[in-house]
């Protein structure tokens, strides 16, 4: 029986438990995160640390992107037609949807690097 993963896993990072599963795990919190760092070892040699740090992140680029949302109008205005504003804010709604789930799946593989287990609920 294939081990269980929730609904927002990522995708390429494999099982908890599995013998992938670490290696898989920190190779894509790393592409969660700015590319500078990765220049720091600490966080390839610690995986729960490189969870939390990919966990702020992306809460920050969520939060980030819903304020945007909410003042494009007023800091646009003056300065971009309303159709340019209207696809800015589509854009927001396409990307934001993406950060949130780039969140709930960091939030997930950082769960399992410390060791929870997740089980289908019915």
């Amino acid at each position: 029986m294939a081990p269980y993963v929730p609904p927002g896993w990522p995708t390429g990072v494999h099982p908890p438990g599995s013998e992938e599963f670490s290696e898989s795990a920190v190779a894509w919190l790393l592409e969660m995160i700015p590319p500078d760092y990765r220049l720091h070892g600490v966080l390839r040699r610690h995986p729960p640390a490189l969870a939390a740090l990919a966990r702020h992140h992306t809460t920050a680029c969520v939060e980030g992107a819903r304020q945007g949302y909410r003042t494009v109008r007023t800091e646009l205005a003056e300065t971009v037609p309303p159709h340019a504003v209207d696809s800015v804010l589509a854009a927001y709604r396409t990307e934001g949807r993406r950060l949130a789930a780039a969140a709930k799946a960091v939030e997930l593989v950082e769960r399992a690097l410390h060791g929870e287990r997740f089980t289908a609920k019915l």
